[in-house]
């Protein structure tokens, strides 16, 4: 008897172990759209540090990443027993938080920052210690928040798929894509941040000749490009995902899409990015419209501040 109890139990436990697997592998293919996003937006965020603070910078988003993904598992999974209904509000504050982001660095990129000017980004520029590790500490914050967004798009996703099945399956589905994702991500952001400084280790290798000083010398001149394409995709990727939160959170919001999109002409290739640009200009008209409220409120307080 205690033999077949014991095979009983390892054949649940293999079960269980069949239904992760299974899971995982769909949840990975419905968050792979996201996961573009979430290299593209993080890699950006990192941008523009020392090279020999990249890494650690890197690690430290990494890090945060990681406690974002241990504070919304269980939290997910409390608020689909107890409140599912919070799940939308939730991500629709999250997606216009996204979109804010986005038509923020649009209007530093264009108009002075209401709060002055950005630390410099190097030595050469700036030699006060403070002020760099300051700068540091500031970047990692943004691009952990950013990453706590994207985070509980993923974990939403994965939920949805995983609701119907019991909740020790739904935890290790939702743990193990999280880890996977998490060291994805910022293994390939390492990555692209340090392609320079292979070009320059390939170039002292092979003092500069053959085909080893011919890709450090090309990696050398991409990497700047690379990081400033990144920076225009990471941008571009918050009013798309944010906007695509706000569409699919708002039923209103949703239909004048579908309504607009379904009297657009249907031409190959074409017509299948149409959910993505209505996605994007919905994105774009949030995340101003949340970056005029915040400055009303701005000066509003200010106001306040002033006239007692």
């Amino acid at each position: 008897m205690a033999g077949l109890s014991l095979l009983t139990l390892l054949d649940d436990i293999a079960s269980v172990l069949d239904d992760v697997a299974a899971m995982s592998k769909v949840a990975a293919r419905k968050t792979a759209g996201v996961l573009g996003d979430d290299l593209a937006l993080n890699a950006q965020q990192v941008s523009g540090v020392r090279a020999e603070r990249e890494i650690p910078v890197v690690w430290g988003v990494a890090k945060g990443s990681f406690l974002n993904k241990i504070i919304l598992v269980p939290a997910a999974l409390l608020i689909s027993a107890v409140a599912p209904w919070l799940i939308l509000p939730l991500l629709l504050i999250g997606g216009l938080f996204l979109c804010f982001e986005g038509a923020e660095k649009i209007h530093e990129k264009f108009f002075e920052h209401p709060h002055g000017k950005p630390l410099p980004l190097t030595l050469a520029e700036n030699n006060n210690y403070q002020d760099l590790i300051a700068y540091e500490k500031k970047k990692i914050k943004a691009a952990i928040r950013t990453d706590f967004i994207l985070s509980a798009e993923i974990i939403a996703i994965v939920l949805g798929i995983v609701q119907a099945f019991p909740l020790f399956t739904q935890l290790m589905v939702m743990s193990t894509i999280g880890i996977l994702v998490t060291v994805l991500v910022y293994g390939l952001v390492a990555c692209i941040v340090k392609l320079d400084d292979l070009g320059f280790y390939l170039q002292r290798k092979s003092a500069g000749k053959g085909i080893a000083g011919a890709l450090g010398n090309g990696l050398i001149a991409l990497s700047p490009k690379l990081m400033k394409l990144l920076t225009i995709v990471g941008t571009i990727a918050m009013f798309l995902v944010g906007g695509g939160i706000v569409t699919h959170s708002i039923p209103y919001v949703h239909h004048i899409v579908e309504n607009i999109i379904s009297n657009l002409p249907i031409i190959d290739y074409v017509s299948k990015s149409y959910v993505i640009i209505g996605n994007g200009l919905i994105g774009i008209v949030s995340g101003f419209i949340v970056l005029l409220l915040v400055s009303l409120k701005d000066k509003l307080k200010t106001s306040l501040v002033n006239n007692h």
